[in-house]
């Protein structure tokens, strides 16, 4: 992905610009995933999906998916964390 902003079309239809908080790829199921957030909305909330070559997001439903974007998220954290101290 090679923008750092992406458009979510929410469940009312209004689409919606969203910052890309990072991306990585796993190398095992060789999907490739988006972490992203709304950066007008305060409540710091974190989106993740799987995308493709094209840009095209997918959600993302397996739970041993959900998973690995916790951990490698919590890991992101983390070494944020630690520039910051």
């Amino acid at each position: 992905m090679e923008s750092n902003t992406l458009f979510v079309v929410d469940d009312a239809g209004n689409e919606i610009e969203m910052e890309v908080l990072f991306t990585f790829e796993n190398e095992e199921n060789t999907h490739k995933y988006v972490l992203y957030f709304n950066p007008e909305d305060e409540s710091g909330e974190v989106f993740a999906s799987i995308y493709d070559d094209e840009g095209n997001l997918t959600p993302i439903e397996n739970e041993e998916e959900w998973a690995l974007v916790e951990e490698v998220f919590g890991a992101f954290i983390n070494e944020e964390e630690e520039k910051v101290s």
